[in-house]
């Protein structure tokens, strides 16, 4: 990744923060797993950027600008205007601002080389090269200077209203997003995503599929064969037939809606993922303050609801699976008070997953180290959490002001041990810096491994 000189010795001092921490520590960090090509990527929906950490460090590596703050020398496309940084609202609402607005949602490719991530705000989808931590479609900035960034933004792919999640087909020739504001799933050819994101003539968009209103993510079988579809403004599940061809594109066609009332009475479930051997699914509930387990089949069964308590608002869910057990764990938004040293941080449900569907619980739970726990990922190993949070950190506290990633050793995961607290930092244009903040999404990646979308 290429960065500023101001990049480079704020990225130094990091480091040798982190030199600092205990040796033991650090090598328990490398024997859990990291390796040196491995990334974590958040999507922080409030400053439009991209924070990469590297897992065998657990600092941030650096920041990818979907901003097109300082591409420009004159003030009114500066980020810092006359000394004066702006409110985030009228940053993304300058002049001829054409850079993202709410980065919100990502996915990897199957094979861990590309990331697509969502503009809420500006409609469209970003592809990041995960190989070179560049943002595909850039050119240089023909008023690139000392004043100015080196290159200018793409604008990526329009895809429609309020696009909130995508997911890769197992098979990586395509890009399903699912456009929040609508009810409709835009459906990318992910090379033609590639060359229309560079300018080229290409049409990303293969087709849209209607489907349930407000529909918040797609979610693929193991074998690829069956969509599932979820809503933020239905209690429903859609199943579609996928339908692949010998040419490794779909043909989509609507099986069935599935009424889930009983297990989110207020028609707001933002998140799914299936369990890693493709035979359950399971669905955050936010408003209901639950999860569900559901079976993979073109029918799907309910399995069972876990309550998770009072207003524990649930995200994201992620598993792990290891040598000393299976587990669900699911973020709560809520922040609740007592956490370690006495502050305020969000919490993350144990789920036990070797007992059998209907008897599951919440067997547990543990602090985040961060206010409202959004995105989980586990490493391929699975014996390292990375969480994401929306929150900065309270005032008085070692990184007051920030927004923070945390890592956990999870190789026993009933007992998530916590290893780090990583401030996110800022992103520096050559105006001043923007602060990275309000993480949603996370993913950790290995480039050229297997995914959890393959």
């Amino acid at each position: 990744m290429d960065w500023t000189r101001r990049e480079f010795v704020a990225n130094i001092a990091a480091l040798a923060i982190g030199a600092t921490l205990p040796f033991g520590r650090a090598l328990a960090q490398s024997a859990s797993g990291a390796n040196g090509r491995d990334r974590v990527l958040l999507c922080n929906e409030d400053s439009n950027t991209l924070s990469v950490i590297d897992p065998t460090t657990n600092t941030v590596a650096g920041t990818i600008n979907l901003t097109s703050f300082d591409e420009d020398p004159r003030p009114p496309f500066r980020l810092v205007t006359g000394g004066v940084t702006p409110s985030h609202a009228s940053m993304i609402a300058k002049p001829l601002y054409h850079g993202a607005i709410n980065i919100h949602g990502a996915a990897p490719s199957p094979d861990n080389k590309l990331l697509a991530c969502t503009g809420r705000g500006t409609s469209n989808v970003y592809l990041i090269d995960l190989e070179t931590m560049k943002v595909i479609g850039n050119t240089p900035n023909p008023q690139a200077s000392n004043q100015t960034n080196a290159e200018r933004i793409t604008t990526g792919v329009l895809v429609g209203r309020e696009p909130h999640e995508p997911t890769f087909s197992r098979n990586g020739k395509e890009l399903w997003v699912t456009v929040r504001g609508e009810n409709r799933i835009a459906v990318l050819d992910t090379a033609a995503a590639i060359d229309e994101s560079r300018g080229g003539t290409s049409r990303a968009v293969r087709q849209y599929v209607d489907c349930i209103n407000g529909p918040a993510q797609v979610w693929f079988s193991a074998d690829g064969m069956l969509a599932f579809v979820i809503s933020q403004k239905a209690s429903q599940l859609e199943v579609m037939d996928t339908h692949f061809g010998a040419d490794g594109f779909s043909r989509p066609k609507r099986r069935m809606l599935i009424d889930i009332k009983t297990q989110d009475p207020f028609g707001f479930t933002p998140f799914q993922k299936t369990v890693p051997d493709g035979t359950e699914l399971w669905l955050s509930h936010k408003l209901a303050d639950a999860v569900s387990a559901w079976s993979v089949d073109t029918e799907p069964k309910a399995l069972e609801a876990i309550a998770l308590g009072k207003l524990a608002r649930p995200n994201h869910v992620e598993f792990v699976e290891n040598t000393r057990g299976k587990v669900g764990y699911a973020s709560l938004a809520r922040v609740d008070d007592g956490g370690p040293g006495g502050i305020a941080a969000s919490q993350i449900a144990i789920i036990d997953r070797s007992a059998a569907p209907g008897s599951r619980k919440v067997v547990g739970m543990f602090f985040s180290h961060g206010r409202e726990a959004h995105g989980l990922w586990t490493n391929p190993e699975n014996s390292l959490l990375y969480i994401a949070h929306e929150q900065d950190e309270l005032p008085n506290t070692p990184n007051a002001g920030q927004t923070v990633c945390t890592a956990f050793d999870v190789s026993d995961p009933f007992k998530p041990q916590f290893i780090a607290q990583i401030p996110l930092g800022d992103l520096i244009v050559p105006s001043g810096k923007l602060r990275n903040k309000k993480s949603i999404n996370l993913v950790y990646v290995r480039p050229g491994a297997r995914s959890q979308t393959a």
